[in-house]
């Protein structure tokens, strides 16, 4: 395994699911670009290349989807990734590179919105680390208040 291989692997490994989606999305926007690309310098086997491992990635997150627990939201989001998958056929059949654009544009928002869950599971991760080192500390240490703990334990 190559080193950038690894990397990603130790990377994927230790990501939350949450995380997980979000570089997903991060992958399919760069592969999209890729496919762009390509067109625009008539590298019709680097955009063919491109564009399926895009559809390959959003397949993935379309079927990965929990539609009993995601409610709306995964209906929403399952009709939307069928309509990328659709709207990525045209960029091979007619070599054209506006339906990539659109998908790129449809996928941003949606990987800004994994992202900022994940700043939140990681916020929130921190303070739970924080006031579980305060319980750690010993008696006399830190807050003279006996109470801050419970204070911070329920925030």
């Amino acid at each position: 395994m190559n080193p950038s291989t690894a990397y990603l692997a130790q990377q994927l490994a230790a990501a939350s699911p949450a995380k997980r989606i979000a570089m997903l999305h991060d992958r399919a926007i760069g592969v999209l670009h890729q496919a762009v690309a390509a067109i625009e310098q008539g590298d019709i086997q680097r955009r063919w290349t491109a564009n399926n491992k895009a559809g390959e990635i959003i397949e993935t997150l379309w079927r990965t989807l929990d539609t009993e627990r995601g409610g709306e939201i995964a209906a929403n989001l399952e009709r939307l990734y069928g309509f990328m998958l659709q709207h990525l056929t045209a960029v091979d059949m007619r070599n054209d590179p506006k339906p990539a654009q659109d998908v790129i544009l449809l996928l941003e928002p949606l990987r800004q919105s994994w992202y900022e869950l994940v700043g939140r599971e990681e916020a929130g991760g921190r303070a739970l680390e924080a006031a579980a080192s305060a319980d750690r500390r010993p008696p006399g240490a830190g807050s003279a208040d006996p109470g801050a703990n419970k204070v911070a334990m329920s925030a």
